[in-house]
């Protein structure tokens, strides 16, 4: 058998089963597109379940696909097998209603052993027990033996994913030799040693279950196939693991290079190299995808799989930050099948490189919290970390759960995964909540799941404000209907519509839809599954049905104010790249009527003059009127264009490209101004962060930024009446107004203390004498915090060795402490933080602070007398 890379293994399959009518697709991002069922594509078949469930109908019946995939179910075992792993490409064909078990099995086959050239006498296919006709098609067609077919149970051959479409499977298993077997007699497909491994999976959807056991055949049976490419590539490369395939080894080689050590020497390092190896690669595409580390959802599988990859890096003796240097390699890798990867690079670099080094500052204390964590689990003879120590490393140190119980592991201890659980609980409910209900897609049925899949609304909105149409689907809020009428909510559907969907961040058109006799105000205009525009709204007037012929009218003005803001985050865009770097990409918009919002990938917050000049460089490009022209072509052409492409988005093989001038070139879908100059201008309000490597920008247009003068020169105005002056003259008036505020301060300062002073008086009578150490404990009336540390610091002066500890209330529910020491008291055991600690909970308060000096504050007045009076006690079983 000649042997293949990674690479060539790919395209091999993919050119395959294009020559057997399939369309290859690329890769869907690893973010789920409208599938809150998942936090990552975890399958082949995931991102195409709309097209299963006949929500969508295909692009072809006949798709193929090599899909990145995450699964982190088993992330605890990864590095410490040679078989578990993060990220996978799974390799697929697929038939919506088209052809069935014979092509399915045949074609698999004919890849197996033609295309690859695998060893037939080394492949043995199985089949569910109760599937005759895959063993006939086996036995009869492809020639294998019957007693080479082996027929397996529902457990291991049946697919079903709760009620919904389910079917047999057909998997092939490839015979290693004995080398990788177990020795035992009987030794056969099915074992759980290394010799035979699974390497296709057929799943043939015929039926449809009802999640009880009962099961119904499908009209349209559809076939889902799967392989796993690292796992076709230990067969064909005669390797011993995953980490040992040319793309893996290469990267796993890189980790042995930065961290100077030899594979498969010692076993505990061993361990560390294929972990990092393996979640490297999990981050690099994760990071591709527009994916930002975070707290929750797959932020937080990516956090977590990052900081587990950089603690590994410091068990093997990695001297700072190496991620970056190493997602190089996976980028050089896989960039044959991802050439995303390529194009992100510099973005994918620093974004690592900064979590990286985020984790870096927090590790080594999160470590010693740990440490003294542990210490105590000892003195108290347990044997599990308390959960909410555990979420306090979570919280506090960003150590992921897996990461704490790694550790301890290692040295015989747990953790209470119940009780870090019930700290979490607030923040899962936050990230359910925004995954939504579980069906099949992660959501709750609505109506327009109702509608038939074979319709579909076409926009014409580009060219037309106004378009005659025929109604194809009314809905109520919750039922398919023939008819809307007066003062009903509901859903409109038409052949052809002007008006734009929420979409790529650009709100939705707004405006009417009319017959003769009735009108419908449209509220919301929605994208639906399967290439339908939904129209929501009320009737204002008369009954619209079904299959009648309508005109519809967008609100203009709304409209042209959107497309000025959407028009304008382009050019936002090229200005942010030429002023920053080539590294700046969108993350995500909004374009409404009253403004625009940006966000975008960059590491530092922007300086005023950056601001300054990319807001100056957007004007000048409305100013030259540069034109705006669109055009529709081919996905790869767009890009040897240089056109820019939305961070982590999927696009078809054609694209819409809008052009401005010479300046800006997108791949966009929105709506636009036909020359900049329509823009008039533009105005930068803020410029925040929102992630870590996502900053935001929210900008004005047009009338917007009038309006917005406008209210700051009546706020002006104001001002100015306010302090009787003319506009030209309120700077000047505000800095007489500070210099007069900073003399009555001065003289304020003075009086009070003078005050201070005065309520003093003479206490010198009042100190006492504590295992031969002065203690001077004063009562005051109604002085600040600050004024208590003058005096504290005169009357220091005046005891010269001892302790003095001041009380007063400004207000029956304020009351400020101070206590301070002298050296010569200090030596004696006198510590003020402790004496102030002590003492505050007398009156309702909390503090602590040095042992020369210390300060509180209370809530109760009515505490200081026991404050003073138990001074002395406090004092006294301090001092040696």
């Amino acid at each position: 058998m000649q042997t293949y890379g990674v690479n060539e293994l790919r395209k091999m399959f993919l050119e395959f089963f294009e020559s057997k009518g399939h369309l290859a697709l690329n890769s869907f991002p690893l973010v789920p597109h409208n599938d809150n069922s998942l936090l990552l594509i975890n399958s082949g078949m995931a991102p195409l379940k709309p097209y299963f469930t006949g929500q969508e109908i295909p692009p072809r019946n006949r798709v193929t696909t090599c899909q990145k995939c995450i699964r982190t179910g088993d992330i605890e075992n990864v590095g410490k097998t040679a078989r578990h792993g993060t990220f996978f490409e799974m390799l697929g064909n697929f038939s919506f209603g088209d052809y069935f078990k014979h092509e399915a099995i045949a074609w698999s086959w004919e890849f197996m052993t033609e295309v690859v050239g695998i060893d037939k006498n080394r492949l043995y296919p199985s089949v569910y027990e109760k599937d005759d006709e895959a063993f006939e098609i086996w036995n009869k067609e492809i020639g294998i033996a019957p007693e080479n077919i082996f027929r397996m149970g529902k457990a291991d051959n049946f697919w079903e994913h709760g009620a919904g479409p389910c079917g047999p499977c057909s998997e092939i298993y490839y015979d290693r030799g004995e080398k990788y077997g177990c020795g035992k007699e009987g030794c056969t497909v099915g074992c759980d040693c290394d010799r035979y491994v699974e390497v296709w999976n057929n799943v043939f959807t015929q039926f449809n279950g009802d999640g009880n056991g009962n099961y119904t055949e499908l009209e349209n049976k559809n076939i889902d196939t799967g392989m796993g490419l690292e796992r076709l590539a230990i067969v064909v490369q005669d390797v011993a693991s995953i980490f040992d395939i040319d793309t893996m080894k290469a990267i796993r080689d890189k980790v042995c290079q930065l961290a100077k050590v030899t594979y498969q020497t010692d076993s505990k390092k061993d361990v560390s190299i294929r972990l990092i190896t393996d979640h490297i690669r999990s981050v690099t595409f994760m990071a591709s995808d527009g994916i930002i580390p975070s707290n929750e959802g797959r932020g937080y599988v990516f956090r977590r799989l990052l900081r587990r990859a950089a603690r590994h890096g410091r068990l093997l003796g990695i001297q700072g930050r190496f991620l970056a240097d190493l997602a190089k390699t996976v980028i050089q890798e896989s960039k044959d099948g991802y050439p995303e990867l390529e194009d992100k690079k510099e973005y994918i670099l620093k974004l690592l490189a900064i979590e990286e080094e985020k984790f870096n500052k927090t590790i080594d204390q999160g470590l010693t919290i740990l440490a003294e964590m542990e210490k105590e689990m000892e003195k108290k003879n347990l044997k599990a970390l308390p959960g909410e120590d555990v979420f306090k490393l979570y919280d506090t140190y960003g150590f992921p759960i897996d990461l704490t119980k790694e550790i301890l592991e290692e040295k015989g201890f747990e953790v209470d995964e119940i009780g870090f659980k019930e700290a979490m609980e607030v923040q899962r409910v936050t990230a359910r909540s925004a995954r939504g209900t579980t069906n099949y897609m992660g959501a709750e049925e609505t109506v327009y799941q109702q509608i038939d899949p074979s319709i579909t609304s076409s926009f014409v909105g580009y060219d037309n404000l106004s378009y005659p149409s025929v109604i194809s689907v009314l809905t109520t809020e919750t039922e398919l209907a023939s008819e809307l009428i007066a003062g009903q909510k509901g859903t409109i559907l038409v052949k052809e519509t002007p008006f734009y969907a929420t979409s790529g961040g650009q709100a939705a058109d707004i405006g009417i839809i009319t017959t003769v006799d009735a009108e419908f105000e449209v509220e919301d205009t929605i994208k639906l599954q399967g290439g339908k525009i939904g129209h929501v709204g009320t009737v204002t007037k008369g009954i619209f049905k079904v299959n009648e012929k309508v005109n519809l009218q967008v609100d203009a003005k709304q409209r042209t104010a959107t497309a000025k803001n959407h028009s304008a985050t382009h050019l936002l865009q090229k200005a942010l790249r030429t002023v920053l770097g080539t590294h700046v990409e969108q993350a995500g918009s909004l374009v409404t009527v009253d403004r625009l919002r940006f966000d975008f990938t960059h590491f530092s917050a922007l300086t005023a003059e950056e601001i300054n000049t990319v807001e100056t460089l957007v004007n000048e490009q409305i100013e030259n009127n540069l034109p705006v022209s669109t055009k529709v072509t081919n996905i790869e052409e767009a890009k040897k264009e240089g056109a820019m492409a939305l961070f982590g988005e999927k696009y078809s093989s054609d694209v819409r490209v809008v052009t401005m001038g010479d300046y800006s070139k997108e791949l966009c879908g929105g709506t636009h101004v036909g020359n900049t100059g329509v823009i008039t201008v533009f105005k930068i309000l803020s410029e925040t962060g929102i992630a870590a490597g996502v900053r935001r920008i929210e900008a004005l247009t047009g009338n917007g930024v009038f309006a917005y003068y406008k209210e700051l020169e009546n706020e002006l105005n104001t001002a100015a009446r306010t302090a009787k002056a003319e506009p030209s003259g309120l700077t000047s008036r505000i800095e007489g107004f500070l210099e007069e505020i900073k003399l009555l301060k001065s003289e304020n300062d003075k009086l009070k203390s003078k005050l201070a002073n005065n309520s003093l008086g003479d206490v010198m009578n009042q100190v006492i004498e504590v295992k031969g150490v002065k203690l001077l404990s004063v009562k005051l009336p109604d002085v600040d915090m600050n004024e208590l540390r003058n005096l504290g610091d005169q009357l220091k002066d005046k005891l010269g060795e001892g302790v003095i500890i001041l009380a007063s209330a400004t207000a029956p529910d304020k009351v400020n402490l101070l206590a301070m020491a002298t050296d010569g008291a200090m030596k004696q055991g006198a510590h003020a933080g402790n004496i102030i600690k002590e003492l505050a909970t007398l009156v309702g308060g909390g503090g602590g602070g040095r042992p020369n000096m210390a300060q509180a504050g209370g809530k109760s007045a009515a505490g200081i007398d026991a404050v003073i009076e138990k001074s002395k006690e406090v004092l006294n079983s301090q001092l040696k």
